[in-house]
């Protein structure tokens, strides 16, 4: 999908949308990353109610980027890096089927472009065990409540972003340094 600037959007669920915004926040060519909810059924769904484990949602982001910059399948290739595609509903410790590994595509060129990344990880064998990424169309995306916004921005020294966060943005910047603001 884009807009009348020549940006894109690309939805992805890779985890905790706080760990996700954290890292594709900081590319050259990303205009915004929003987290939200995708991939449910409720409508208007609040972060307790995804929790819940009774929506259907997974925590994502939506990511505005200039194509001319950075392509959609930089990000998808970041993505599969920066989490573990393999594991079903669940993220290291967080667990449920919000934290799921999702694309969701915006359109067909976004669709085949992540169905071919996929198939060519699967072919190198790049993951020891099945990729389990859920690739679907976009429905509708909700953004999440304001407090989630920013979060790693505004809450470094909080447990969770020292322990989790930190080291997953560590390791991107030190593999992505290129692709950084």
């Amino acid at each position: 999908m884009s807009n009348d600037k020549g940006f894109q959007t690309a939805v992805f669920g890779n985890g905790c949308f706080w760990c996700a915004e954290a890292i594709f926040g900081q590319l050259r060519g990303v205009e915004s990353v929003t987290p939200g909810y995708a991939g449910g059924h409720v409508a208007n769904p609040t972060y307790q109610q995804v929790c819940s484990d009774i929506t259907g949602h997974a925590e994502v982001v939506k990511i505005i980027f200039d194509p001319s910059i950075i392509t959609y399948r930089d990000l998808l290739e970041i993505f599969w890096q920066t989490h573990d595609p393999t594991t079903p509903n669940r993220q290291g410790n967080d667990i449920g089927s919000q934290y799921r590994s999702i694309i969701l595509y915006s359109d067909e060129k976004q669709e085949q472009e992540a169905k071919a990344l996929l198939m060519e990880l699967e072919k190198a064998k790049t993951f020891t065990v099945p990729i389990v990424t859920e690739i679907t169309q976009l429905d509708t995306f909700y953004p999440a409540e304001e407090y989630h916004q920013n979060y790693y921005a505004r809450n470094q020294y909080q447990p969770y972003c020292q322990m989790v966060i930190s080291p997953k943005v560590a390791k991107f910047k030190k593999k992505y340094q290129q692709k950084l603001n």
